[in-house]
Parts: C-alpha cells; structure tokens; sequence
C-alpha cells in the first residue's frame, strides 16, 4: 500500500480546500439496544456494552494522545419513525484507544438508544 502526504485535500467538484488534519480519524454509527451492533464505521474496531446506555468504544489506530475532540449524538425511534426524545451522549475516561460513551434520555437518565453517532478528531499516533 502507499501513503500520500498531503497539507490540503479538495474532492473533485469541490470548491474549497480543508486541512488533512480536519477530517475525523474515526467514526461509528451503531444501534446501542440489546447487543449493540455496529452499522458503520471508519477506524474503529469495538463497542463493549457495560450497563444500560453506558458503552465503551475503541479505535483500530491509536490517537496520538488522549486530548482527542469528539463529537456524540444519541436518538431512539419509537417504531414509527418519530423520535422518542432521547437528547445527548458524551465520552469520558479518554485513552489512546478509545473511551467510555454514555447515552443520556431527555428524562436524565442512562439509557440504551438505537441510533448513536460518534466522530473523533485528532492526530493518529
């Protein structure tokens, strides 16, 4: 396999350029209700379901350190495709590898939701 280095990237058709460094190192979407499964992803290789709405999430390529920025987001559909309320997730215990994801419902309460988001930026170690 070879390695391009590049400063900028530009998709073709695109009109401006953005930093390398800008674009998420990692990414999964997954459904976090009873065994938590994985629909897509993009430099990450497992989701360990700890408790209810509380999850640990690992990258398959190490960040450079544990000062990565994420970003979450928690939704469940109640079967008709309205949501159910569920408002917010975040990550703590950051490590190299990956941290702890915890779902919140609008009720405040821990809580296992289908949809969860989670994107990661950073520098790969």
């Amino acid at each position: 396999m070879s390695t391009i280095t590049v400063t900028n990237i530009k998709a073709t058709g695109e009109t401006a350029s953005r930093s390398a460094t800008s674009v998420a190192a990692a990414w999964v979407n997954f459904n976090g209700t009873g065994t938590p499964a994985t629909r897509d992803s993009f430099n990450f290789s497992s989701i360990t379901d700890n408790a209810t709405g509380q999850y640990t999430v690992a990258v398959s390529s190490a960040m450079a350190n544990a000062n990565w920025s994420s970003c979450c987001l928690t939704n469940a559909y109640n079967g008709t495709g309205n949501a159910d309320g569920y408002g917010f997730a975040h990550i703590n215990n950051r490590t190299t590898t990956g941290g702890y994801l915890i779902t919140v419902s609008s009720a405040d309460s821990y809580a296992d939701a289908a949809v969860n988001d989670w994107q990661v930026f950073g520098d790969l170690a």
